[in-house]
């Protein structure tokens, strides 16, 4: 699935181009599967604008889209000492959504034994921004999840849970019984009720829609907020603004007001696929496309609001 120009799903074109060759530090993957994660319509649309200082003026560098990735290394460089052709992997790549495509070991890890492709391919960047996001969180805080029945979401109050929190997921109606199948301790109903004042230890916020007052006005005194991506916002800086403003404000207060830069890294990676195989994170497909359906993946993931992850078969 490529484009030649930014815009919405429309721009996403299925087509036969030549298979990419992996150089001495990379791999070639044979892709099985590719999640769809929120950073994949950035890159489609180009949004927000300063995005495309890095990948592209005009139009995206790397015309393949799609970054979250399960497949077999079919050719590995002569550098490359990680893996070895037949290996079954995860990670994150640049043109996930392809037969092939080219990663580097320092993003990749042996897949989960317990899980297919399909699952293993939607937990690269939800799992890791997770896993990252809630890296300050302690034994026994009351955490509250914001967007828990979505991609990173899921992954989230899981892995809180796990650590040992008393998890608050926050959804929609139709997600209450999804968010409760997670594991969380109670989950809050936004089209029905407030965060509450005051009550948690621990806020990750995954939603991207809701201000600095009314989410700091939910933290405890002394509670951190992590604010995960920015959107929202105008087409410009997407909603970042809500974490400069957080950044220059949180050496003023108590509260530690945080957003979260993701460092895409073999390590995460190693750590997700170790607590996927203790059992103690499961991930959540909710709807799976063909490669050539790839656009109506990512529209459903924009407009939708899909349980869990979106995924694409190859």
């Amino acid at each position: 699935m490529i484009q030649t120009t930014y815009g919405e799903a429309e721009v996403l074109r299925f087509a036969d181009i030549d298979r990419p060759v992996a150089g001495d530090d990379e791999v070639l993957l044979r892709v099985k599967a590719a999640g769809v994660d929120i950073g994949t319509w950035h890159l489609m649309a180009g949004k927000p604008y300063l995005l495309r200082l890095g990948f592209g003026l005009r139009g995206p560098k790397i015309p393949t889209r799609g970054r979250e990735v399960a497949g077999r290394v079919e050719v590995a460089g002569k550098n490359v000492t990680e893996f070895k052709p037949g290996d079954e992997v995860f990670g994150i790549c640049d043109g996930s959504f392809a037969e092939y495509a080219v990663a580097r070991p320092s993003k990749l890890a042996l897949k989960p034994a317990n899980l297919t492709f399909n699952q293993a391919a939607v937990v690269p960047i939800s799992g890791t921004t997770a896993l990252q996001g809630l890296q300050r969180l302690q034994e026994g805080q009351r955490a509250l999840i914001i967007g828990a029945a979505g991609g990173v979401g899921t992954f989230a109050v899981q892995l809180a849970k796990s650590f040992g929190a008393h998890v608050t997921g926050v959804c929609s109606t139709t997600k209450l019984a999804l968010v409760r199948s997670l594991g969380a301790d109670e989950v809050v109903d936004y089209t029905r009720e407030d965060l509450g004042d005051g009550r948690y230890d621990f806020i990750l916020d995954t939603a991207g829609n809701r201000s600095l007052k009314v989410l700091r006005r939910s933290l405890a005194q002394e509670g951190t907020l992590v604010i995960v991506g920015g959107e929202g916002g105008g087409s410009l800086h997407g909603g970042l603004d809500r974490v400069l403003r957080a950044a220059l404000l949180t050496p003023f207060v108590s509260q530690k007001l945080l957003g979260l830069l993701v460092k895409e890294n073999a390590a995460d990676l190693d750590r997700l696929r170790t607590i996927i195989e203790n059992g103690e994170l499961t991930p959540v497909v909710g709807r799976t496309f063909q490669l050539a359906e790839a656009a109506d993946a990512v529209r459903l993931l924009r407009h939708g609001h899909p349980g869990g992850k979106v995924v694409v078969t190859v």
